[in-house]
């Protein structure tokens, strides 16, 4: 059952991040053999690890494009929701990117100065295919890197045996981890397939995991290198987009899931439940938390929660969650739920309060969270999957320093400088610098600065 405690009750350690992603020596071992060998090393973890081991890794773009024909045809409102979803997330995209603005302003007389936004040439996705294969993370990872206007976004996802090898595939008893199929044709979950096609995905790698990461990384014979490497995974790809941050970069170190719920007498305590087990049946470490200033409320939302467990077919994890994880916390007044949201700092963030003064006040005041729901209709839920916000956000406190993923990584900001012969400006300047030149011992510096100083 979760855990009901007065605000004063919380202990120290609620607030503190959650470790992940920390150092792994097999993960470590994994990226130096993928950086050696390339795609052997790629096949040789993937017979270890994975369920299959193509011939070749890259799935043609023919076999995506049947796998969206195919969900088209047999699962029409899957598509569909797959195609909406792509649609609002692409727009959102599209609207972030209009904030970065290129100038060029001259400063001084002569002395123009400015800036450009660009995308990069390569952007890798990673999509988790295990337990419960994600077909959003398709949409939330390649679609704002396809608005960003990165030329070649590719994606590596965990393998699957294809079709046309399953009969071979049973006798060598592959489907399990370590008695891998090998040499079969690249293939992955048909879902994922048909999303990436849908989303405008240039190349599918069927690689997973860590190798996955090296991969994307260091570039082998198959899959190429890229600039960035987004996407959530498992603890081991977390501690391999750690490890190789600076050969790439990357969008976060995606922790255990989390949401913190403001709720006053007039939230339903059916929905409020019913958010809190989304959040506790991703995984049996995910934090659901519940603020409000009603003991009779968080009763009723307890309740509600043990009743809606009876019948969710994911209630062994959800029911972890909740008991180890979960926490209804009980303030005096709801303006104390902006120091708890402050320092705790969730990846997910609802205001589930009636409209006015109180709820317009804790909204002006939050600032540290990945994304907010304002009222009783912005379910978490709707950020998951289909309102145009990326669902992949900063956990474990990151939200102190930064948002989720958006266009933002995929784009490079970078200056310009334009310096006219003569004017003031760059007289200026070239005196400036040829006297900082000296103060630091630069005479090189200096002497490159002073040459130019001349009308």
């Amino acid at each position: 059952m979760i855990n009901i405690q007065k605000y004063a009750d919380v202990e120290p350690d609620f607030f503190k991040g959650r470790a992940f992603g920390e150092s792994n020596e097999v993960v470590t071992s994994v990226l130096e053999e993928v950086q050696k060998r390339g795609d052997a090393a790629l096949r040789l973890y993937g017979q270890k690890f994975d369920v299959a081991v193509p011939a070749q890794f890259e799935v043609p773009q023919e076999e995506l494009q049947a796998a969206a024909e195919k969900l088209r045809i047999e699962k029409r409102d899957v598509y569909d929701a797959i195609v909406y979803s792509h649609d609002l997330a692409l727009r959102f995209a599209k609207l972030q990117k209009k904030s970065f603005k290129d100038f060029e302003e001259e400063l001084e007389p002569g002395l123009f100065t400015g800036q450009k936004t660009i995308p990069v040439d390569t952007a890798g996705c990673y999509v988790p295919a295990g337990r419960f294969p994600l077909v959003s993370t398709v949409i939330m990872t390649v679609t704002p890197a396809v608005a960003a206007g990165v030329p070649n976004v590719i994606m590596c996802t965990p393998p699957r045996v294809h079709p046309d090898d399953k009969v071979k595939a049973g006798k060598s008893g592959s489907g399990i981890p370590g008695k891998a199929f090998v040499g079969g044709k690249p293939y992955a979950d048909e879902g994922i397939m048909a999303a990436a096609y849908i989303c405008g995905v240039n190349h599918l790698y069927a690689v997973g995991g860590s190798q996955a990461i090296g991969a994307m990384a260091y570039g082998t014979e198959s899959v190429p290198k890229v600039d960035v490497i987004v996407g959530p995974g498992n603890k081991f790809v977390a501690s391999a987009k750690k490890a190789v941050y600076g050969v790439v970069g990357i969008d976060m170190i995606a922790g255990p899931t989390e949401v913190m719920i403001i709720a006053d007498k007039s939230a339903n305590p059916e929905w409020v439940a019913a958010d809190l087990l989304a959040q506790a049946e991703h995984d049996v470490v995910a934090q659901p938390i519940l603020v409000t200033d009603d003991m009779d409320f968080a009763s009723k939302v307890s309740e509600a929660i043990e009743n809606q467990l009876e019948t969710l077919t994911t209630k062994a994890v959800a029911r972890q969650s909740i008991d180890t994880y979960g926490k209804i916390i009980i303030v005096d007044k709801l303006e104390e739920a902006i120091e708890i949201a402050n320092k705790k700092a969730p990846e997910h963030l609802e205001l589930a309060m009636e409209e006015g003064s109180l709820r317009n006040k804790i909204e002006k005041a939050v600032h540290n969270y990945g994304s907010l729901f304002i009222g009783h209709y912005s379910a978490e839920v709707l950020g998951d999957y289909a309102a145009g916000l990326n669902h992949t956000l900063p956990t474990s406190g990151a939200a102190h320093y930064t948002g989720g993923l958006s266009v933002r990584n995929f784009l490079k900001t970078v200056t310009t400088l334009r310096a006219e012969k003569g004017k003031p400006g760059t007289l200026k300047s070239t005196a400036a610098a040829g006297y900082l030149g000296d103060s630091e011992g630069l005479a090189g510096h200096a002497r490159a600065a002073r040459i130019r100083g001349e009308k």
